[in-house]
Formats: C-alpha cells, structure tokens, sequence
C-alpha cells in the first residue's frame, strides 16, 4: 500500500484540538482511497520554548526534510511568549529552509456558509510571496532603551523572488478563468513596489492568454469587499499577502473556514500546510474551535501530493456538513460535533 510520511506540529492553543480532528478526518480518507499516512508528531510550540529556550531544537530543519508534507497546528502563546519569538524561531525558518515562495490561500463561501457582504458567490485565489519582502527579517535596533533609539526594517526584494511569485500565479490564473490581479503600492514605494510592477508587465507578454491588471493595495482592500466576484487569482507581496487574506478570511465567513499551503513549486522540499486562525489562546480548551480550516489545509495537502480525488472527497465532505449547516456559525458547534459529522460525510 502506497504511504506518505507526515510530519505533525499541532502546536499551541487550539492548533492541538484541530490538528487531532484533520488527522482523524484524513486518516479515513486516506483509507478509503487505498492509500496510507505515516506520521510522526513533533512537540515544537511556545511551552517547548519555555522549557528549552528554542522554538524547535538545532537539527529541526533537517529533521523535517526527509517528510512528504508538513501539516502545521498553530503556533503562538504571546501572554508568555512574543509572537516575534515564535514566529521568526518556527514558522519563517521552516518557510525559508524549504523554499516555501508560494503561499496559497483559496476564498471562497462554502455551501451553507453567510459572509458579512451582499456578495454571494466569488472564489478568490491569493499567492502571497512566502520567503522575503517585508519579512526578510533585515535590519536592527541600537541604542535601546534611550531616546537616541533607532529602529531599521529594510524589505528585500530580489529578480529571482518575485519573478518566480509572478510566473507561479501567472500559471494558476491560467489554470482558472484567466484573470491575474497584481498588488503593489508603487505609488509610495517607488523602488520596490515599482520594481514589481515592472516584472509583471515583462512576464505579462508571456502570458497573452491573462487579463492582467495591477491594482494599489488600498484599492484592492476595497474591491475585495466592494466587488469580490470580479476577481480571480490575487498575487501580493509578504505583507501585502498577509494583510489581504485575513481580509479574505472575513468575507468567506470567517477564520474558522481560512486554510492555507506553504508551497515549494519545485518539490525539491516538503510543502506545510497550515489553518490560518492562529491559536486562540481565547477560546483555547472550550472545544468550540472550527476544524474547517485544518480539514480543509489537509485536502489542499491531498492536492499538493497528488491525491486529487480523495482531497474532492474531503472537500465534498465539508460541504456537505456545511450545507447542513453545521460548523457556519462561529462558537454554535462543538468541534467535536463538526469533526463527527465530516467523519459520517465521508
């Protein structure tokens, strides 16, 4: 029986409960479909630093390597530790090492599901650049503590970086309807967001099948929300990525439903695969948390390794449990209730 090798980091907050629900649900799947996952769980979390001073241990990176994918709880805990901390000791480094560039997020409502806009049917697909940008993690701080302080955050952009972005999106755009939507703010940042602007148009002649269009970024806050059936693929920077698919998470009903993938186009690496939603150490241990997000990262997962009918099963299964309307309302279901009818839709 064919088997791939997982590697499991539920992490903190609810990324256990979640991470413990996806794995039922892909397990059964997995099964179905004659095929099995092989897992090793690895305990890498903010309480894992608190007792050893590191998010994960020296030999993590290479530890990982050798997996098919990587599925991702969540991880933060900021009451104890910042989330500069955990951010920049697991999640970035894993991002970087793997050459994780494409962050892919889909938006969409699923069956069953009400946004807060009038809007009823879109389906959005956001790349964000995932291994330099704003979040190079360039720059410094002198003088701390004074008033002479000086604080420098400098972002990189490289040819070969968002060159790379672009081509990659280019491609999914031609893979769905054929509309590419590229977001700068090159008006302000006449360097580096001009300078991607000037990549798109020299990659555009590639792709004469493409409606291109470069949009602002504020200009693009609004038309996700003002008019987000008329998009399609959405390409941004690190940041601009970042901030632009918690605004999708919003208007897709939620959190609860935002599911991601750290993607290595190349495949020279294994993928991760991640909710977004975070920890919530809020509602951390209520058994309230969605598992949507996670199940939903996993079938992108399925996708990523080429398992593509059992990820539309998964992807069936949600929304047949949505459509019921179970797990579309924020704190309504248990998680325990959501996991147990996505297991009974399969």
């Amino acid at each position: 029986m064919k088997s791939y090798r997982i590697a499991l980091i539920p992490g903190d907050g609810i990324g256990r409960d979640m991470t413990a629900a996806a794995w039922s649900v892909l397990q059964k799947a997995a099964k179905a479909h004659g095929f099995a996952f092989e897992a090793t769980e690895f305990p890498w979390s903010c309480a894992f630093y608190k007792e050893t001073g590191a998010m994960m241990p020296a030999d993590g990176i290479e530890t990982l390597r050798s997996f098919d994918a990587i599925l991702l709880g969540a991880v933060g805990w900021p009451a104890e530790v910042p989330d500069s901390v955990s951010l920049h000791g697991l999640l970035l480094p894993i991002r970087k090492s793997f050459v994780q560039y494409a962050n892919i997020r889909p938006h969409r409502l699923l069956a069953g599901v009400e946004g807060p806009l009038k809007a009823t049917a879109f389906d959005i697909l956001c790349i964000r650049e995932n291994t330099e940008g704003e979040y190079s993690g360039a720059g410094g701080r002198i003088h701390q503590g004074t008033a002479d302080e000086v604080a420098v955050e400098t972002s990189i952009f490289t040819r070969k970086g968002v060159e790379r972005i672009l081509r990659f999106a280019f491609e999914q755009a031609r893979s769905r309807r054929g509309k590419l939507a590229s977001v700068t703010k090159s008006n302000a940042q006449k360097y580096s967001m001009a300078f991607w602007d000037d990549v798109t148009r020299q990659l555009s002649a590639e792709y004469p099948d493409v409606e291109v269009t470069s949009y602002h970024i504020d200009a693009m806050a609004a038309r996700m929300v003002m008019a987000p059936e008329t998009l399609d693929v959405v390409v941004a920077s690190n940041l601009f990525g970042d901030i632009l698919t918690d605004l999708g998470a919003a208007i897709q009903g939620g959190l609860g439903f935002a599911a991601s993938a750290n993607i290595n186009p190349e495949r020279n690496a294994p993928s991760m695969f991640e909710p977004v939603h975070g920890s919530a150490p809020d509602i951390a241990h209520l058994g309230i948390a969605n598992p949507i997000a996670t199940v939903w990262s996993g079938a992108m997962m399925l996708d990523h390794l080429g398992e593509k009918d059992t990820a539309n099963a998964v992807m069936t299964a949600i929304e047949t449990v949505t459509a019921s309307g179970i797990g579309t309302v924020p704190g309504k279901d248990r998680t325990d209730t959501i996991t147990a009818a996505l297991l009974a839709a399969l």
